[in-house]
């Protein structure tokens, strides 16, 4: 049995991760269930075993030979190499935020790029509020997405820049920066949020020669820490839409290019434009003229009050293919779950999904302005997978055929998603601030979000040929991504119309990729009548928490062009039966709730299986994708209540399961 848990002192905090949250004090994982395959090393592309004594290191092995295996992307097809598969994940975040962002720098936030890079490295670095901050696990990969919209512009406020002290509003957040009052601070930044979403801020910080020198040292500072076999990173930035008055349509653009081609640019901003097609037409126009290439990555439709997969274009018009093929073209994966909140679904829209009710922001948008009503289908992933099918039916293209992404959106600098080591959204609600769950983190005119609602995620897992940033780049366009809550559990699924149970047996990659697509691939109609099959196999993170189960989430359009839903549980640990909906008993619950402490003697290490759609019809267009949920655990917020000796209200939640989700993979008649 593992036993899990984490040690409280009266000292100063030093936080350092233990991976997934616990610290493993003694004992042995418990045993796979006799009849359930042993993972081997071609299933994940290294063992468990392997996992644990490479945890920090790099993570690269030959690519061997690819198999050929069908369409990876409808947009834009690719192998996964010219000569191998992937065999390793690699794990990063696509979502940081530094003292160089405005509002996290007028949040107190004092971080920058560098600092960033260094603490995702696995160094030790002081946090904004004079903590020590260390991950046990460095990352693989990493960016650093500070908002193009005031780039450069809080330095100049904070230091009392006199063309900004002009004006009365800066002056203002000027002197709330430099009081030393948390709440002050907090408030100026709520403010500013406010006045950005409605078109409000002061002209001068809209001008662009703030932004300049800031960029440069962003580009420099990316390539400064790039070491390719080694350590990836990314040059990036936010393009921060808030649509009328706070509607959260925020992308995040990613280039695959150094800073050759990314330096001969300044960032779009809001300033310029808000309609997100202008910003895929900007995409394509550094494209064209730099040979470069470039994409964004959608987050938090939670809070965009229905308008993230609204049916219609920025402006009111009509949809059209060509509008249609940009946004596929320049958007393949969407941010599923992060700090503020999960956008996979919607218990609404969900009704018979029991594990929908999770890390649920949906009391209105960025500003907190109510949510129109039916605005929930149009802010998460699932019922956007399948309404771009319907869609694709109208219009020759799938506007919403998107991979899966999971961040942090940290605003600290300090990329936390571990439950016992999670140094929050922002500075004023690092762990200094002993009641950071009462602390408000977003405030409205007439409700707040408060802190114990922050989540500590996520992440997301890549499978791609070596650990450098085109190999990852390449791997994240054509969708061959897995997200999670925060661990690194990693999944692997395959979908094709040739497998059996025995390819789930052995060599259960080097099948799928032989036989049929990987995650974010498309299976075209086969005219044998063959039914859906897929290899699924998940692994539990090697520091962190047992698996409950494997689910397959599917959805598809029927002949009437009506979507519908199916959960499948395909994969459970123990001895547990379905019934005659399909559904399975709670795993149980080993989460000690005046300790924090859980043990590993439930759940299982790894599931690997075999699943044929037992209902698949081959006229209908359909998409599938995969849920793993670990056992329940300790979240942030019992860490926080017993290390700092305080009662916490009783909504606020202690226990989680933490889970993951694979790209889907799309049939198409």
């Amino acid at each position: 049995m593992s036993k899990y848990g984490i040690v409280l002192t009266a000292l100063a905090f030093i936080f350092v991760a233990s991976g997934c949250g616990e610290k493993q004090q003694g004992g042995t994982e418990s045993e796979t269930p006799s009849g359930q395959p042993k993972l081997i090393e071609e299933e994940f592309g290294r063992d468990a075993k392997e996992l644990n004594e490479e945890s920090e290191q790099p993570r690269d092995k030959e690519p061997q030979a690819v198999p050929e295996g069908g369409d990876t992307s409808a947009v834009a097809p690719a192998p996964a190499s010219s000569g191998g598969y992937p065999t390793q994940a690699y794990f990063g975040d696509t979502h940081v935020h530094t003292g160089w962002s405005v509002d996290a720098g007028m949040d107190g936030a004092i971080l920058s790029p560098e600092d960033a890079y260094r603490f995702a490295l696995g160094e030790e670095v002081k946090s904004n509020s004079g903590l020590s901050a260390k991950l046990s696990r460095a990352y693989d990969w990493f960016m650093v997405t500070d908002h193009s919209d005031g780039m450069g512009v809080i330095s100049e406020l904070v230091s009392g820049n006199p063309e900004m002290m002009a004006d009365e509003t800066l002056k203002r957040w000027n002197e709330a920066l430099n009081s030393g009052d948390d709440q002050r601070a907090a408030d100026a930044k709520s403010e500013l949020i406010v006045m950005q979403s409605e078109e409000r801020l002061p002209e001068i910080v809209m001008d662009p020669k703030w932004m300049k020198s800031a960029w440069e040292k962003t580009v420099d500072a990316a390539e400064k820490f790039n070491k390719p076999g080694e350590f990836s990173t990314f040059i990036a930035f936010e393009w921060t839409v808030n649509a009328g008055g706070g509607d959260n349509l925020h992308r995040n653009v990613i280039f695959r290019d150094d800073a050759s081609k990314t330096r001969s640019l300044l960032p779009l901003t809001t300033f310029e434009t808000q309609d997100p097609e202008k910003l895929w037409q900007w995409m394509k126009a550094y494209e064209d003229k730099t040979g470069g290439r470039v994409f964004a990555i959608p987050h938090n439709g939670n809070m965009s009050n229905g308008r993230m997969f609204e049916q219609k274009r920025f402006d009111g018009s009509p949809m059209t293919k060509e509008w249609a093929e940009l946004r596929a073209r320049y958007e393949p994966l969407y941010e599923v779950t992060q700090i503020k909140g999960q956008s996979e679904s919607h218990p609404s829209l969900s009704p018979e999904d029991e594990f929908a009710s999770w890390d649920l922001w949906d009391r209105g948008n960025l500003i907190l302005k109510p949510k129109p009503a039916g605005s929930f289908k149009y802010e998460y992933w699932r019922p956007a997978l399948k309404e771009g099918m319907r869609l694709e039916a109208e219009l020759g293209v799938n506007p919403f055929q998107l991979g899966v992404n999971g961040a942090t959106d940290t605003h600290t600098g300090l990329s936390t998603p571990d439950e016992d080591n999670f140094f929050g959204k922002f500075k004023t609600l690092e762990p200094s601030n002993k009641d950071r769950w009462k602390f408000p983190l977003l405030s409205g005119p007439s409700d707040n979000y408060m802190g114990w609602e922050m989540a500590s995620a996520g992440i997301m897992g890549v499978w791609a040929v070596e650990n450098t940033r085109e190999a990852i780049w390449d791997a994240m366009l054509r969708k061959e991504t897995f997200a999670t809550s925060g661990p690194r559990m990693q999944v692997r699924f395959f979908g094709g119309f040739d497998f059996s149970a025995a390819d789930a047996e052995s060599d259960l990659v080097k099948q799928g990729y032989a036989k049929g697509v990987p995650m974010g691939g498309v299976v075209n109609g086969d005219p044998s009548g063959k039914k859906m099959g897929f290899l699924i196999a998940a692994m539990k993170d090697p520091d962190g928490a047992n698996l409950d189960r494997i689910q397959i989430v599917k959805g598809w359009v029927d002949g009437r062009g009506k979507t519908h839903e199916k959960i499948f549980n395909v994969k459970w640990s123990g001895d547990r039966k379905l019934d005659g909906q399909g559904n399975i008993q709670e795993v149980g619950d080993t989460v000690n709730l005046e300790t924090a402490e859980y043990t590993n003697d439930i759940g299982d290490s790894e599931l690997v299986g075999y699943f044929e759609d037992p209902e698949f019809n081959p006229e209908h267009r359909a998409v599938y994708y995969v849920r793993v949920l670990e056992i329940p655990t300790p979240r942030w917020t019992l860490y926080d209540k017993i290390r700092n000796k305080v009662e916490m209200d009783k909504n606020v939640p202690m226990v989680l399961q933490e889970r993951a989700f694979s790209s889907p993979i799309w049939y198409k008649p």
